[in-house]
């Protein structure tokens, strides 16, 4: 996708002197406080598990780094990819998956929530950084982006997503299928000798053992992380140059009208099912995981019921926001920005305080 392309943006601005279209929006992106507030929001373990695992905020970091780096050797869009990857996971509501499983329950029957669309209400409304109107004011082909994420069952048929929207979603796995096992270990909730069973791992260590030789096991980790990112992304390059030279001279809007999708060879889309299988059983349902989960998915849905029941405690914008789009959306919405701790901060000021609005975040 070349930026001179770009369908503009809902409200004109004029150019930048030295900085592209994509360019502006990471920026954007970058400075949102949606984006600094990544910092407080769990990857898949909380602060109460310790403090080396990944946030969401450096999640996303490492996210726009690998997709950056595909995007270049493919020679993709670089700045699109990188802001696409900043942007991918600035929707995610407090305690991770598990925050979001509570919302998208509390909001059955009223229009659902996922964090993909809650995304682009945050950079289309939310976000207040111009006098004259709502969001970041992002150019079409990021919001066209993130909206194909928001609706990946129908992207899923016809019509493929712009190839960097495809880079950032392989990113996406590439980087939490690595840290997720990094993270893991480094807690001790898995062990080196139950990795080796699977496939992939396997192939990554002989990889290290042939490279670097025998390790004490704090290095074997960090060289198991290192190899495991770059046999995924490596794969991935192999296997999309291939389909994109197949497709040489084709515009964009060609590729994306011929259904062209990029993904990893057969072998290793196999060797990486296995290993999300396995991470999906043995760590992200491990019971002192499901513990913490269990006790902030509570909050959480007290916190929800309460200020449907009583929304003058919301914030004055979301008060006036309920008007627009309704309590219960308007009470998501104030939710889903939080970060975990200030989540918490609010639930026990109104369980303490039976009167008085919350504080806005």
């Amino acid at each position: 996708m070349h930026s001179r392309d770009s369908a503009g943006r809902q409200h004109s601005e004029q150019e930048h002197s030295y900085r592209g279209p994509y360019a502006r929006d990471r920026d954007r992106v970058l400075h949102s406080s949606a984006f600094r507030r990544l910092s407080g929001k769990m990857q898949v373990f909380t602060g109460e598990m310790g403090e080396y695992h990944r946030t969401r905020l450096t999640h996303t970091f490492e996210v726009a780094s690998v997709a950056r780096t595909i995007a270049r050797v493919l020679r993709l869009n670089e700045d699109l990819t990188e802001t696409l990857g900043l942007l991918h996971d600035i929707g995610h509501p407090p305690f991770g998956h598990c925050g979001e499983d509570v919302l998208a329950e509390a909001l059955r029957g009223h229009g659902g929530f996922s964090h993909n669309q809650f995304a682009l209400s945050i950079v289309t409304e939310l976000e207040q950084r111009f006098t004259h109107f709502a969001g970041l004011n992002l150019s079409a082909e990021v919001l066209g982006g993130q909206d194909s994420r928001a609706h990946k069952a129908e992207a899923a048929i016809g019509r493929a997503p712009l190839l960097e929207v495809q880079v950032v979603d392989l990113a996406d796995s590439i980087a939490y299928n690595s840290h997720d096992v990094d993270d893991a270990l480094q807690m001790g909730l898995i062990e080196h000798a139950e990795l080796r069973r699977l496939t992939l791992i396997r192939r990554a260590l002989e990889n290290v053992a042939r490279k670097l030789g025998d390790l004490p096991p704090s290095r074997l980790r960090q060289a198991l992380v290192h190899e495991l990112l770059d046999l995924q992304v490596s794969d991935l390059l192999v296997s999309a140059g291939e389909r994109l030279r197949e497709c040489q001279g084709r515009t964009a809007e060609e590729l994306r009208a011929g259904g062209v999708r990029l993904g990893h060879s057969a072998e290793i889309a196999a060797e990486r099912a296995e290993l999300e299988g396995y991470l999906f059983e043995a760590v992200y349902r491990h019971p002192r995981l499901m513990q913490v989960r269990k006790l902030a998915s509570d909050r959480l849905r007290l916190l929800f019921d309460g200020l449907v029941a009583a929304p003058q405690r919301l914030p004055l914008r979301f008060r006036t926001r309920a008007a627009q789009v309704g309590v219960r959306r308007s009470v998501s919405d104030y939710l889903a920005g939080m970060t975990d701790r200030f989540c918490d901060s609010q639930f026990q000021l109104f369980q303490a305080q039976p009167t008085g609005p919350l504080t806005d975040w």
